[in-house]
């Protein structure tokens, strides 16, 4: 069998890493299709160096552009290497407009295709990503669930039930083995913050629907300002070119956050494992606290990760400044720990093991 692994962004390489490593632990015939759609393959090659994945053996470049412009780049592209190498199946892991165009192309091919992460839903379709995995479960043929919950959305969808298996999220896998590279890895290579474990706190905002809006953006970055104001701990955040580019053009100046240049993957792992709280409107980063164990404020309104609401790692805040404060102050105040819902680490492995088997 022969297998097609396709991304496009850093945080599907991230998430495909459990089932890429899967792979060549059993010297299966596949290969990686790398998209380009966040960054050139040159500037995330070393994610693969880092992670020490094998490079991918296709390189679209597609870059930057409207969904429209840059879904239609990645499907083109993605069929031109499918009926060269007539794959037997393709496995996307995710919400991008990588996985869409993927699961697309191979689907109107007749070439099977995998949905890892599959069945996640917000119920918000003014976000891009809710309309990617919609779209990637309904030209899937392998469902790959991280959770009951994930499942059972799947079902009252009408997916039938054979072609839905639950593996756990991979994001577990990721977590732990990249925490491993990353505690092995010299602090010159990773040139982290010198921080005080649990002396400060995390934040990540990248979404659109955040930072290329003015006044959702100013709400939310006063929200961390207020929190630095109240809790006395400094917040950490590793800005985004265009989380930057946003901020400078809306005029928007922080004083009281420390913001810092975007980190490597491996960096900023081991700064979120480290973190008192997480502030953040990534899904992944909702994933990853929870499963580390760290208290997460989510700067959304809804959230496609509801197993980490059920649990108590995670709370809604929406941007309003003062709902943010609220928030961070239950989590902070958290002395329980809640179960990991994502499963027990071994996602990539049952993935592969379910593909060669069939």
């Amino acid at each position: 069998m022969k297998i097609a692994v396709i991304l496009g962004t850093r945080p599907e390489i991230i998430k495909m890493s459990p089932v890429i490593r899967e792979l060549e632990k059993r010297q299966e015939d596949y290969f990686i299709l790398h998209t380009g759609q966040h960054y050139s393959y040159n500037l995330d090659r070393v994610f693969f160096e880092q992670l020490k994945l094998p490079q991918a053996r296709y390189n679209l470049e597609v870059g930057s552009g409207s969904h429209a412009q840059q879904t239609g780049k990645i499907l083109i592209g993605v069929e031109k290497v499918l009926l060269d190498e007539k794959p037997d199946i393709v496995l996307v892991e995710g919400d991008t407009n990588s996985v869409l165009a993927g699961a697309l192309a191979a689907a109107k091919l007749h070439v099977k295709v995998g949905h890892v992460e599959a069945g996640m839903r917000s119920y918000d379709r003014n976000m891009p990503e809710e309309i990617n995995r919609i779209l990637a479960d309904d030209c899937s043929d392998y469902l790959f669930a991280s959770t009951e919950k994930a499942k059972s959305i799947l079902l009252g969808e009408g997916f039938p039930e054979e072609r839905i298996f639950v593996t756990g999220s991979t994001i577990v896998d990721a977590l732990f083995q990249n925490l491993e590279i990353a505690r092995r890895s010299a602090d010159s290579e990773l040139r982290t913050p010198s921080l005080e474990p649990g002396k400060y706190l995390l934040a990540t905002l990248h979404r659109q629907e955040n930072v290329d809006d003015r006044q959702r953006f100013a709400s939310i970055l006063e929200g961390f300002e207020k929190v630095v104001t109240e809790f006395g701990l400094p917040v950490i955040y590793p800005i985004h070119p265009r989380s930057r580019k946003m901020m400078e053009q809306f005029g928007l100046k922080p004083t009281t956050l420390n913001l810092v240049e975007p980190l490597s993957f491996l960096s900023f792992l081991r700064l979120e494992s480290n973190a008192r709280l997480i502030l953040t409107d990534s899904g992944g980063v909702q994933q990853e606290a929870c499963i580390l164990g760290i208290p997460c404020v989510t700067l959304r309104d809804n959230t496609e990760w509801v197993e980490t609401l059920e649990v108590g790692s995670n709370m809604l805040a929406g941007a309003s400044p003062d709902k943010i404060v609220s928030c961070a102050r239950l989590m902070l105040d958290k002395r329980d720990r809640w179960p990991n819902p994502f499963g027990d680490g071994k996602a990539g492995e049952r993935t592969v093991e379910i593909i060669v088997s069939q």
